[in-house]
């Protein structure tokens, strides 16, 4: 049973609120004493799946547990999927479209930094249904 289960709401398109449920998470693990350099991971990996939730998926879902062995997180969103998993994950390989990029977003590094800032990662991706990504932090 997880000491701690939380869930966000990510909303498509919307760059404003971009990064509010990483914030929150952060902050709440602050609370509960989890260990800095876990929180740095989590905050990380968790950003960078939520702007590409924004950019690419029209938002999503964000699950986390926080266990005493690890935090999971999971991001669920029903975008467009990701047609070739292991060219994403190459740094640099990005599908923003040139107005994201404008904005300084989509330069290729969400994924790569999703699977550095973690212990383990998974992607379960459909095209035309969507994208699941499984992480792992361990404590």
């Amino acid at each position: 049973m997880s000491m701690l289960n939380l869930t966000y709401e990510v909303d498509g398109d919307d760059f404003t609120r971009a990064g509010e449920a990483s914030s929150a998470v952060k902050k709440r693990l602050r609370s509960l004493g989890i260990p800095p350099e876990a929180i740095r991971k989590v905050a990380i990996a968790l950003y960078e799946g939520e702007i590409n939730m924004v950019i690419h998926a029209n938002g999503g879902t964000i699950d986390v547990a926080v266990d005493p062995d690890k935090i999971t997180m999971t991001l669920k969103d029903t975008g467009k999927g990701i047609a070739d998993i292991k060219k994403a994950m190459q740094e640099g390989y990005s599908t923003a479209p040139d107005e994201v990029r404008n904005l300084g977003f989509g330069a290729g590094m969400g994924l790569p930094n999703m699977k550095k800032y973690s212990d383990h990662m998974e992607i379960d991706s459909t095209v035309g249904v969507g994208t699941t990504v499984y992480m792992e932090v361990y404590l």
